[in-house]
């Protein structure tokens, strides 16, 4: 018989996976906002094996819902949303999906960085309500040669990092240590980097370690000039980023996360100096389906007997 899974919630329209698992299992979907209470107890002694995404993750009463539960997989790199210390307190093993859009999530994020600093969504905007006949847009600013903050260079900061060096950006750097492989400027007062450079792009790792690291000293530090662009989910203090951005204390911002995704404040919606998207830093279709087919293999692999081919370490 085929082993039963249980999706957390129904993610075939964001990743092309269900054809890798239909033919190899018998696959149960939650509901949307569906809980431990939506597994009957003839079909929750029956799951194996859950999967679930980044975004989603997986709550503690789910995993404790699941008597013969043996384990997680994760399609995504992150996993602040998985309860780690529940699946550990059962032994069970939690595989994700690294190392697949470091390039992607840097993709955009200059993306961002340049449609803050060069106003082209404001452009568009503009353009389409027939604005240019009363007249020209308000100036941009160049993003060549200038001065480059990235908090956090792992892997998606280092390809930051390479993408400004097209821009003859002069790049420098925050982390708790300084970094012997890289040429870039260490900062180790993050303050003194805001202080330093024009932009600043937030990649550092998502937890309780870097919830809210981007505060109020720091946007003032950032300065009036200055532009922010965030892809780590919690680092920015966002009552602190919206009053800055209400009282000129930065520029700018571009934005992929938000502290209570998908529920983004109103009033950063309104504001003609900040760029939205969401949370899209990994949302290609080439970077999906290698998703897909690395959580695919996590469960062929645990099914098989087989060792794990990205278990959590």
């Amino acid at each position: 018989m085929k082993p039963d899974i249980l999706l957390v919630e129904d993610i075939s329209t964001a990743l092309p996976i269900m054809e890798l698992l239909e033919p190899h299992y018998t696959v149960h979907v939650l509901p949307q906002d569906g809980g431990p209470n939506d597994v009957s107890a003839a079909v929750a002694k029956r799951i194996r094996a859950l999967v679930t995404t980044t975004n989603k993750g997986v709550e503690g009463a789910l995993i404790e819902a699941l008597p013969n539960l043996e384990m997680i997989a994760n399609a995504g790199a992150h996993l602040d949303r998985i309860d780690l210390a529940a699946a550990s307190a059962r032994g069970i093993p939690v595989t994700y999906t690294p190392n697949i859009s470091a390039a992607e999530v840097a993709d955009l994020a200059f993306a961002l960085l340049l449609s803050a600093a060069r106003l082209t969504c404001e452009g568009d905007r503009y353009v389409r309500a027939g604005g240019w006949h009363d007249g020209m847009l308000r100036f941009g600013i160049r993003v060549n040669r200038k001065r480059l903050g990235i908090v956090g260079l792992g892997r998606i900061g280092r390809v930051v990092a390479k993408r400004a060096g097209g821009f003859a950006m002069e790049v420098h750097y925050h982390e708790p240590r300084e970094l012997a492989d890289t040429p870039y400027r260490y900062h180790a007062d993050l303050i003194d980097l805001a202080r330093t450079v024009d932009f600043l792009v937030v990649t550092c790792s998502s937890g309780p370690e870097t919830d809210g690291l981007i505060d109020g000293p720091v946007l003032k530090a950032l300065g009036s000039g200055g532009f922010l662009v965030n892809m780590a989910r919690c680092a920015v203090d966002e009552p602190a980023l919206i009053d800055a951005l209400e009282n000129g204390v930065i520029a700018g911002a571009g934005l992929d996360t938000f502290t209570d995704e998908p529920r983004v404040p109103d009033v950063l919606t309104t504001m003609e100096n900040v760029v939205l998207t969401a949370h899209m830093g990994t949302k290609t279709w080439e970077t999906k389906r290698t998703f897909a087919t690395r959580t695919a293999a996590n469960l062929s692999a645990h099914f098989a007997g087989a060792p794990l081919p990205d278990p959590v370490p």
